[in-house]
Formats: structure tokens, sequence, C-alpha cells
């Protein structure tokens, strides 16, 4: 299906229920009056000349308009294009020239870097300001809509958007994502967590641009409400489970510590959570016992990337939860098994299947996977030899068929020939109740060629209890060798820990950050 027939199923189960919520205006939206504005904005749109297929940027800040927006553009039958309000406004513009985009629906708080943005991109010359939306529509109405033209089976290799990669090792690569991928994401998704309560209510707190988008959607195929905070702030969060009695959840492990590390946790009622996602990056196994501790049987993650987004596994509440209580306890390292949807190996350089226990690429293969990187074939190419979708990131598998992913490729350290993956060295250190957040690089030395470095955050310890705390734990070749500590750690516009921004530190301007 089409990624609009999601909402529209939602829609259908009742049209009267309430659809979005915006926190900082006060203003809600029922699933009908959500459903009569996307089809007004898309006749709108093709009003002005809009075409089917097209590339739409949406550039703003989370809220009710956004997320009616975004799926207006999935209504207009766009091709969506990300445009992520934290970062650089060359990134953005770099990346909208890329893609050839040609329209765009901002924020009026955004315009300055619109304007600069649009002096870089020719292309971009029709620009629509949420403010203007009302007169960009006029006295257009819903009736106004025709559909483009679907075929029988919901036009399965058109495209839903071209999706920025993380682009922490360079500029950002479109991930071509076609219908037939971005509706197995969600029905994957939706059957994990769905029928979970009577009344499922979402809370989109982390940017739509990014994964707190295709969460929404998921969560509103089966109804729920989408209850939208501009950006994430613990206090917020917290209260906002409590009054509006939220279900369902999606942020990344670094909001999560927040949250643990918050005042008056306590004081919140979270007894509604069923369903507490974290993806993005590996979470700290003692920092995921104590959630459950705080937030109850309701942790979970899933894993995956743009190019073959968000379920490739899926580590479910009750596994967690078992895993917290003592049952197996090394779960609470694992990514989960992999989803129905997906075919997943782990290979080695060759292209040949590692031992069971063995560190191995996760490569996947089926209809989840994207169709490619927009005008970049030998990227395509690269990572789809030996007839699988390379992830990059390495793992391992217990006899349970349960990944436990140890590393980016390109994060391993190698250090006096060993190879050792920091995402184990962060699990080991974060066990420390004193440190709220650690990130593990390799920085360069005279003898090992690398060293194991730790910058972490945190009150209360010192360089020497980490690394014998790391050294206990991992043997001396996998503790650090330094530490350094700092007030917070740098990220990436995703929000993921800007490991790239921490090398050049120590390697400089080198073309090899790797010796």
């Amino acid at each position: 299906m089409r990624s609009i027939d999601y909402f529209d199923r939602g829609h259908d189960l009742d049209p009267a229920r309430t659809a979005l919520i915006d926190v900082a205006t006060g203003e809600s939206h029922t699933f009908a009056e959500v459903k009569a504005r996307t089809e007004q904005i898309a006749a709108a749109l093709y009003k002005h000349g809009f075409g089917n297929q097209q590339p739409l940027a949406i550039f703003a800040p989370n809220s009710a308009v956004a997320m009616i927006l975004l799926l207006a553009c999935w209504r207009a039958n766009a091709q969506w294009i990300p445009v992520n309000t934290r970062n650089a406004v060359d990134a953005n513009a770099q990346y909208l020239a890329y893609v050839e985009c040609e329209w765009m629906i901002y924020d009026s708080s955004l315009e300055k870097q619109v304007e600069e943005m649009r002096a870089t991109c020719p292309k971009l010359t029709n620009l629509i300001c949420i403010d203007e939306l009302d007169s960009f529509i006029g006295d257009t109405t819903a009736d106004d809509f025709t559909p483009p033209e679907v075929d029988a089976f919901g036009n399965l290799d058109e495209l839903v958007g071209i999706i920025p990669t993380g682009g922490t090792t360079g500029p950002s690569k479109g991930a071509m994502v076609t219908n037939l991928g971005w509706g197995t994401m969600v029905e994957t998704a939706a059957a994990e967590m769905d029928q979970r309560t009577d009344n499922p209510v979402s809370l989109v707190v982390a940017p739509i641009t990014h994964a707190a988008g295709p969460v929404a959607l998921a969560t509103m195929s089966f109804g729920a409400t989408q209850v939208i905070l501009p950006g994430f702030d613990a206090a917020k969060v917290l209260s906002c489970i409590a009054e509006h009695r939220v279900s369902h959840m999606y942020l990344p492990p670094t909001a999560l510590y927040s949250l643990l590390g918050s005042s008056g946790i306590e004081e919140h009622d979270t007894s509604s959570l069923r369903i507490f996602i974290l993806v993005g990056s590996p979470v700290s196994p003692e920092k995921l016992r104590i959630a459950v501790e705080t937030f109850g049987p309701c942790m979970c993650q899933c894993y995956g990337q743009v190019e073959c987004p968000m379920v490739i596994t899926w580590l479910s509440p009750e596994v967690v939860a078992e895993a917290a209580s003592g049952y197996k306890p090394e779960r609470l390292a694992s990514c989960g098994k992999p989803t129905s949807s997906i075919q997943v190996a782990l290979l080695d350089d060759d292209g040949n299947p590692v031992a069971e226990g063995e560190p191995g690429e996760i490569c996947v293969r089926g209809p989840l996977v994207s169709k490619g990187y927009f005008k970049k074939l030998e990227a395509t190419e690269e990572v789809r030899q030996h007839g699988w979708h390379h992830t990059g990131d390495v793992a391992r598998a217990d006899a349970e068929g349960f990944l436990y992913i140890v590393d980016r490729k390109k994060d391993m350290v190698v250090s006096g020939g060993f190879n050792v993956f920091t995402t184990e060295v962060e699990a080991a250190i974060t066990q420390l109740p004193q440190v709220r957040e650690c990130a593990v690089i390799g920085v360069p030395h005279p003898k090992w060629g690398e060293a194991v470095h730790a910058v972490v955050v945190g009150d209360g310890v010192d360089e020497a209890q980490i690394i014998a705390h790391a050294k206990d734990r991992l043997g001396s070749v996998k503790a650090p060798k330094t530490v350094e500590f700092v007030s917070e750690i740098p990220r990436t516009a995703a929000g993921k820990p800007d490991k790239k921004a921490l090398r050049v530190v120590h390697w400089g301007k080198n073309a090899r950050m790797v010796n």
C-alpha cells in the first residue's frame, strides 16, 4: 500500500477520534479533520503546478501542522524530502541541491535559513511558508482533490521519499524508499505495537523528520492519538505521559538517560506506558535494566537504518522485562531477533556466513530494503555485494538467534592488532552509576597504532576508576587507556553521538582516522 493508506486505515477505524494534540498550542484535530486538511493541501499543490512523484521538502519543528504537512505530502503522492532543523544550513542546502528539490514548505521561524539555502539551490523555486498556507490554499477544498492514479498493488515501486542517511562520514546519501519498503516497515512495526491497549496514545518527541515520523505513522495505522511536543524536555515528557495517559513512545537512548536522571521522576504516573521503543543507537544494558524498574515492562528496542528502515530486528518488552528480572540478562545488550519481514545473515568480508558467536557484518535481504541511493550507482553497488544489502554494522548471534551489535565497521578500534568494538566498552563503562553517557573512539598511538579513548559525561568518578572498572570486565586490551570528561557529547543532526567530531580533535584533518 501507499504511505497515506496507513493513515486512512486508522481514520476508518473511528473518524471522530482525536488524531493530533499539539501540546505547545493546545490545538487538537480528529482523524476526519486531518484527512480533509491533507486533501485540501494536496489539491492546492496540484492547482499550483505540483506534479505526481515530485520531491517535496518539509522544513519545520515538531507540531501538529508539521504532521499534517507530512501526511499531505504523501496524500499528494510526493517524494518526501526530510529537512532536519538541527542540520547546518550548508548541509541542508547541499542535500536539497543533490536531490533536485523544487518545492519546500517551511516554518516562518526558519525563514532566514531558507533564504540562505535558496541562494545555493537554484532549483528550489516553489517556497510555501506555513504562515501563508491558507493564502496558498485559497478557495481550494478537499472536494477538489483528485487522487493520483493508483494501481491494484498500491504503487509499490513509487517512492515515499528520498531520505538522507546519517552523514557522519561525509555528505548524506539519499535512500530511495519505496511504498513496498515503507509499507513493510509500517505493517511490521504496527504488528508489534498494536493490541496492547484499547486507547492507544503515542507521544511524539523526537524529530518528525527522523524516526519519529514513521513511528507516528505506524501507530496512526491502528488509530493512535499523537501527542506532539516541539522537542525533548524531560520534565514535559514525564508530565505528558501522566496527563495524556501515553501508551506508546519512541526516544533515542540518550533521551532515556536524561529521563532516568530527572529529579522527581517517581512523582509522575507512567503506568499507562505499554511500548517505550529505543531506536537510533545501542543502549547501555544497565540503563535499560533501570528503565524497566522505573517504567515497567514496556521497554523494547528495534534496529534498522534508513536503507532498511526501523525493523530489521525487534526486542520485545516481554524479553526485555525477563532479562531485567535476571532471566538471561545478557539479552539486555541485544537488539533482538530478525523480524518476519527480512532475511538476515552475518557475513565476513568475502560474503561467507560467520560461525555462531563470531562477529560478522549484518546483511539483509527482502522487501524492507530501499531501492538504492539517489543518483549514486557506485555507492549502491558497494552496499549490495554478494546478493545482500550490507548495513555496515557488525554483530554476533547467539544460539537462539538474538543479535548483539558490537560496532559499526568504521567505529572499530584496532589496537596492537586486536579488534576492539567500541559499543562493548561503552556498555561496560556505563554500568557505573556515576556515568551518564560515554562515547569510545580510537586515538592515534605511536606503538599500538590506535589506543582506546573514552569520552565521559559523569560526576563523582575519575579516570583511574573508569579504567579499572573496564579492565575488570573486559581485560586490559579493551579497557580505555585514557578518559576525557566533558559536559556533553556532540551529536549529529539525527541525535546520535558524533564520533567523527570527537575523532577530529585527536586526528586533525587526516584523510584517514585509523593507524
